[in-house]
């Protein structure tokens, strides 16, 4: 898939003016915020002679690295498997807000790819906060296909390694030194190098913005590298996780009772708490030496 060209990238943070409380002492200063907007998704789909146009989400997200959203997206939520499945993703105008061009996105879908239009009607709301709301069991996961990891004892990893992602990660999040108020997610090999790092206000953009830019650079599963969350572990990014075929997944945070179960029962290597030295390994242990 070729991107075509963007329109200008919509900055990441903007400044604003707040009154500063000190003890008993105001001042006024300047500070930077994370930008939030909404971005509309939409598909083209169907055979060569019948194509439609379908509204599928509007999420909101800090702008830049769209059309990896959109990839990770449609990755994640089962719509399509592998690259090829994504013709093209530009931004479109809306005829009756064309200065909102930069938050509308269109994605075309090879003719090959077939919607499950009930399912698609029964969920397609995000926003940054809570995932694809519609979610709610580990069934609902199973019934998608997913590349699961192939190797339950693969790849190894030592201890001391994972003691060092989080400051690696937090030294290559520009945008949250700037505003304190961005979600990351990190792809780090075994041998803990930083392969790729994405920023957004929600935590499941910024994972499917890594795993988008993973699939278009044709880089993909990701069964052999270290996902890396800057906050939680919830449910649904365990699942965006399984669909992405990572083996271990690690949280600066804590996971759920939800998570922790899915991530046994589709072989992911979850661990909690990675910062400060420490962390919990709360399943399939096997990946994690030295300890």
């Amino acid at each position: 898939m070729t991107l075509p060209a963007q329109p200008p990238a919509a900055a990441s943070a903007t400044r604003t003016t707040v009154v500063r409380v000190t003890g008993a002492a105001t001042t006024h200063a300047t500070d930077l915020l994370a930008v939030e907007a909404p971005l509309e998704i939409s598909l083209l789909h169907g055979p060569t002679a019948q194509r439609q146009t379908r509204a599928l989400a509007v999420t909101m997200r800090t702008p830049g690295h769209d059309a990896e959203l959109v990839a990770g997206f449609l990755l994640s939520e089962g719509i399509i498997s592998q690259p090829t499945d994504i013709l093209r993703v530009e931004h479109r105008a809306d005829p009756r807000r064309p200065e909102e061009r930069g938050n509308v996105i269109q994605a075309e879908l090879a003719p090959e790819v077939v919607l499950e239009l009930d399912r698609l009607e029964r969920h397609f709301y995000t926003t940054s906060s809570c995932g694809v709301c519609g979610k709610t069991s580990i069934a609902a996961v199973r019934n998608t296909a997913c590349p699961l990891p192939p190797d339950l004892d693969s790849p190894r990893v030592p201890a001391g390694l994972i003691h060092t992602l989080p400051e690696r990660q937090r030294a290559a999040q520009a945008v949250f030194e700037q505003t304190g108020g961005l979600h990351a997610t990190a792809l780090f090999s075994v041998e803990g190098d930083l392969l790729l790092l994405r920023e957004d206000v929600g935590r499941h953009n910024a994972f499917d913005k890594l795993v988008g830019a993973s699939l278009l650079a044709d880089q993909f599963p990701l069964g052999q590298q270290i996902v890396l969350l800057s906050g939680r572990a919830s449910f649904e990014l365990v699942q965006k996780a399984a669909m992405a075929g990572v083996a271990i997944l690690a949280a600066v945070g804590a996971p759920s009772s939800l998570a922790v179960e899915a991530a046994e029962e589709f072989g992911l290597t979850l661990l909690g708490f990675v910062r400060n030295e420490r962390f919990n390994i709360y399943t399939h242990a096997q990946r994690i030496t030295a300890i």
